[in-house]
């Protein structure tokens, strides 16, 4: 019997997949202006316009792979391919949802629609077959965390410091690694033969490349740390901050937040998407309060 509660349909679009659109209230934050109303409330709207379009392309990618899904061990779970919730249901919520994602972001500037189009075709693009280009797959899924920051720019129209574009690159790159880190660590766990080259499915990634991933994504993590030391020192800092020799304080936390995940995944303890486990993680909550309590000090 096919259910229909408002879980299923929450767990069917990924809401606990929102909260990497958290990413959107950085741009203005960093440029102290998320206590203005007018700010506030535009990456309010932006927030859940980019949240609904994905969930949208969730169903959409859902729907597509639907076959796929059904002989999969853990995916023909999921509440389509399970068949508790049907395709026809499935593609009116996936239409309504980017209807609604279309008016909420009516109103703010255009810029931020051409990300949000952006976002969707590049997305669309990955799952039809960028996954399984080797390297390829980090670069966009890299690009799409960057691509939320963009998006919570131009929603508030703050201005992109060039400084934290390039400190989003390497970290979500690092981040991109992660998740692929995480996959072939479980690839290789499973087959018991870790040794072996074995070959992730629907990827170009195999259990061999394993120690060259988390090198770059331990060096994409430092470069991040670098960008964030650079900016401390150039006269861009002294834009936004009247204190900036106090982010030196913040660079040890921005390290041990880096370097918690990197080693959470040497020890086979991050089990999932890496910006969502860092929202569960009490480790990584506490280095993260105290890191933005460094930058408002340092204001």
């Amino acid at each position: 019997m096919r259910e229909s509660s408002p879980a299923l349909w929450a767990r069917q679009i990924r809401v606990h997949q929102w909260a990497k659109n958290l990413l959107l209230f950085l741009p203005p934050a960093a440029a102290h202006r998320l206590g203005e109303p007018a700010v506030l409330l535009a990456v309010g709207r932006g927030f859940l316009s980019f949240s609904l379009l994905a969930s949208a392309v969730y169903l959409a990618n859902d729907l597509r792979d639907l076959e796929h899904d059904r002989a999969h061990p853990t995916k023909r779970q999921r509440p389509i391919a399970s068949g508790r919730i049907g395709t026809g249901p499935a593609i009116g919520v996936a239409v309504l949802l980017v209807v609604v994602s279309a008016l909420l972001s009516w109103g703010l500037p255009t810029h931020f629609l051409a990300t949000l189009a952006a976002y969707a075709g590049l997305t669309t693009a990955y799952s039809l077959g960028l996954k399984r280009v080797v390297l390829v797959d980090v670069l966009v899924l890299a690009t799409l965390f960057t691509l939320r920051v963009v998006a919570g720019a131009v929603a508030t129209e703050v201005p992109l410091s060039r400084w934290f574009l390039a400190f989003s690159v390497f970290v979500f790159l690092s981040l991109a690694l992660v998740k692929r880190a995480v996959e072939l660590r479980g690839l290789a766990e499973t087959s018991g033969k870790r040794a072996s080259d074995q070959t992730a499915a629907g990827r170009g990634w195999r259990t061999s490349d394993l120690p060259v991933l988390q090198g770059l994504g331990a060096a994409s993590a430092m470069a991040g740390a670098l960008v964030y030391c650079l900016y401390i020192t150039s006269p861009d800092v002294t834009l936004l901050y009247r204190r900036p020799d106090l982010l030196w304080a913040g660079l040890p936390l921005l390290l041990y937040l880096l370097g918690r995940i990197w080693i959470g995944v040497a020890r086979d303890e991050v089990h999932e998407d890496p910006v969502a486990h860092a929202f569960t993680d009490p480790g990584s909550w506490v280095a993260g309060v105290l890191l933005a309590l460094v930058v408002v000090a340092s204001s």
